[in-house]
């Protein structure tokens, strides 16, 4: 997941029609599975704190996060990955959260479905659900969902080396907000598609009983669908969703996908202009929640944890409707922070009381990985997926010699 732009606007155009074809037709096959009580087994857990995005945040390690309950199976057999709701937090310390990175990358010729009941949100609350290669930039990295605070929609997006942009995207969302996938485009903005469904994020998600995600990840092209559980005109009956808004293959445990059933996707990224054998390779799947976040420094600059806050700071929630495009910009940055929540991010609501969070929470039934053939689950040598953290100081020098953008966040 990485933050867009504090200076780049957002851009609403490339109008695209909302009927457009379906995708041609490919066939996978299931070649793993993550659910039930063996969930966490084969995923890495960061273990530090953040680095990645400035956030105030630790991320705990697979011990911690099993004792205190923040990345647990629940009675239901969903995985729940949370923010500490119960610690009062002291002044220039950081709140205890969750990221994993799965142990498996996944190469070209693979699909990923995650099924999920409820996705953190809330004043300070930057979520998503992505992927990426050990060697970011090289390999690229994909998007899935990622939003902000109580911003109304979340975001797909694409980060690549300089070269790829998006053309003739086949997608039902028209909320484009960029096209050129570069990291070094707009200040790591990426290729950001807003997806257009108000109930995809929030408390609106939550209401609708959840939703599912695909991933395809093709030489055809990305693309990534979004169906709610409950679509919008099927009414809820004695608690029950019906799910009448996801399509039969991704919702009976199938072992095999065709994803020309899943109708047009809300973002695309064909290979128009952007060779996927090219820019990416195998990635490493990815949740974690993180808080605030304002800086983001090129990778050979110094990291200052404890920074000065603004002690004097009132909050509540903004009450009026929010419309249109929110720039996933870091959930601390005041010009985005402001836009849905009112107080300071850190002073308010990090080291406030920790009930901001009871909503800050992955509830997660299923990830599912299909793919072409069995050889598209790459495992993991040594300890398994790499840190962006680790893997982008390769990167330093070359970096810092040609001074070239700032490094992919979260």
């Amino acid at each position: 997941m990485v933050a867009t732009t504090m200076t780049t606007k957002m851009k609403m155009g490339c109008a695209l029609a909302l009927m457009l074809p379906v995708l041609a037709s490919a066939q996978y096959n299931i070649v793993k599975s993550y659910e039930g009580s063996s969930f966490f087994d084969d995923w890495n857990f960061y273990n530090n704190f953040d680095n990645l995005t400035n956030g105030d945040a630790i991320f705990v390690s697979a011990q911690q996060a099993a004792q205190d309950k923040l990345a647990f199976v629940n009675s239901a057999g969903h995985a729940i990955m949370k923010v500490d709701n119960t610690s009062q937090v002291a002044f220039n310390q950081k709140r205890n959260t969750v990221r994993i990175a799965s142990k498996d990358r996944f190469s070209v010729g693979s699909v990923w479905v995650a099924d999920m009941l409820h996705v953190p949100f809330g004043c300070s609350v930057w979520p998503a659900w992505w992927s990426q290669a050990p060697g970011w930039p090289a390999g690229g990295e994909i998007d899935t969902f990622e939003a902000v605070n109580l911003a109304p929609r979340p975001q797909m997006a694409l980060h690549t080396e300089p070269g790829c942009t998006v053309t003739n995207p086949q997608q039902s969302s028209t909320l484009v907000n960029a096209t050129d996938c570069s990291f070094q485009a707009n200040s790591n903005e990426g290729c950001v598609t807003t997806n257009p469904a108000t109930n995809s994020y929030g408390q609106p998600f939550a209401d609708a009983g959840g939703g599912v995600w695909a991933t395809e990840f093709a030489e055809k092209g990305i693309s990534i669908w979004f169906f709610s559980v409950r679509a919008a005109e099927v009414p809820r009956t004695a608690g029950h969703f019906h799910r009448a808004n996801v399509p039969d293959s991704l919702k009976n445990n199938a072992s095999s996908l065709d994803t020309s059933t899943l109708g047009t996707p809300v973002a695309n990224y064909p290979p128009t202009s952007c060779n996927i054998d090219k820019f990416f390779s195998a990635q490493n799947l990815i949740f974690d929640i993180t808080l605030c976040g304002d800086h983001r420094f090129p990778i050979c600059m110094t990291y200052f944890p404890l920074r000065m806050r603004n002690p004097l700071s009132t909050h509540s929630p903004v009450p009026q409707p929010v419309h249109g495009l929110f720039p996933i910009d870091f959930a601390g940055n005041p010009a985005t922070f402001t836009q849905t929540c009112s107080g300071v991010c850190y002073n308010d609501f990090v080291i406030g009381p920790p009930s901001n969070y009871d909503n800050a929470y992955f509830e997660v039934a299923s990830v599912r990985v299909y793919g072409t053939s069995a050889s598209v689950d790459v495992k993991p040598n040594g300890n398994g997926a790499s840190s962006r953290f680790t893997s982008s100081f390769a990167l330093a020098g070359a970096v810092a010699v040609a001074g070239a953008g700032l490094m992919a966040v979260l």
